[in-house]
């Protein structure tokens, strides 16, 4: 098969899904005559129609309260946020109204909606257009996360996520939409959520990430072989539902765990992974669960310098990874 982008995933998924079900619709800033502002949903409008693309005014909170309303009365939204900076004033429709719709109900109303959301920095985007939410979703419970780093699974996982009977964020690191290219299965093809895949095979030390960081991970795998450390890589691709039996396995398996995203240190998602294995695999470590991440700054700087130094590099990765290793 031919090498294809990750976006290219993403546009093939909503495009059968909307060829599959005639509920599925797609709506966001700029989504149609455009075809959003990284072209993810080019060419959609043209084939399906105004009706089934719809463009949206700036307004976050209504996009997402529209998509909920719309998922109560039969239909299954795919609603873009065009910057994952730009969530925020939808928070509350997310949290307080999506996530909570079946428990609410006693299980009588569900809320099929997927959100998809452009994160991540390393593209020069500075304070405004950098953002790594995971964290702040993936805390709360009836809302499934996941995130792709591979153009397979950017179909997979998009395609599962339509189909899902309640809300799905799903996270699309920015960088990674033309970077990134593989081979993409032709029809149907999903992707299970709560499932990690083991990008590489290693013994001496387990590097768990998800997004772009994955490709850093493995960058830096790579270098550390001509020193001769194994270095085992896991992809979570889902957040929520976590892959705990996978990661317990794959710690287990090495004895040592480096966890790597870009978010903030503190409070990031990978100190919940840190704490899991802490909590459950503490007899398998022979070496503290490390962290690679960003600083606990207010953002992401602009000017490439600092921008650089504020990312998780496979440089830094490796780094940690042999001080782990020689612990």
């Amino acid at each position: 098969m031919a090498q294809r982008t990750l976006i290219d995933g993403i546009r093939e998924a909503m495009a059968e899904e909307m060829e599959r079900d005639p509920r599925v619709f797609v709506l966001g800033e700029d989504v149609g005559r455009k075809g959003g502002v990284f072209l993810a949903t080019e060419g959609l409008q043209e084939r399906f129609g105004p009706d089934r693309v719809l463009d949206t005014p700036l307004a976050e909170a209504g996009i997402v309260g529209i998509a909920i309303g719309a998922s109560l009365n039969g239909l299954i939204p795919v609603a873009e946020i065009q910057f994952a900076d730009f969530i925020h004033p939808a928070f509350d429709q997310i949290v307080s109204e999506a996530t909570r719709m079946r428990y609410r109900s006693y299980g009588a109303y569900s809320c099929p909606i997927t959100i998809r959301v452009p994160y991540g920095g390393g593209v020069h985007g500075g304070l405004y257009h950098s953002q790594s939410i995971e964290a702040f979703y993936a805390h709360v419970p009836g809302l499934k996360v996941v995130a792709p780093s591979t153009p397979a699974d950017a179909k997979g996982l998009l395609t599962s996520a339509i189909r899902d009977p309640d809300p799905v964020m799903f996270l699309e690191h920015k960088k990674t939409y033309r970077l990134i290219k593989g081979e993409i299965p032709p029809g149907e093809h999903l992707v299970e959520f709560g499932q990690a895949a083991e990008r590489r095979s290693g013994r001496h030390a387990t590097c768990i990430a998800w997004g772009l960081m994955v490709h850093h991970c493995l960058e830096a795998a790579e270098s550390l072989a001509a020193e001769g450390l194994e270095i085992q890589v896991l992809d979570l691709r889902s957040l929520r539902p976590l892959p705990e039996a996978q990661i317990l396995e794959a710690v287990a398996s090495t004895s040592r765990a480096l966890i790597v995203y870009e978010d903030n240190l503190t409070g990031g998602f990978g100190a919940e992974i840190a704490a899991l294995i802490a909590e459950k695999a503490f007899a398998d470590l022979d070496a503290p669960v490390t962290r690679v991440a960003a600083p606990d700054l207010p953002a992401m700087p602009f000017n490439p310098a600092q921008e650089a130094a504020f990312l998780p590099s496979p440089e830094r990765i490796a780094a940690a990874l042999r001080t782990l290793v020689a612990y």
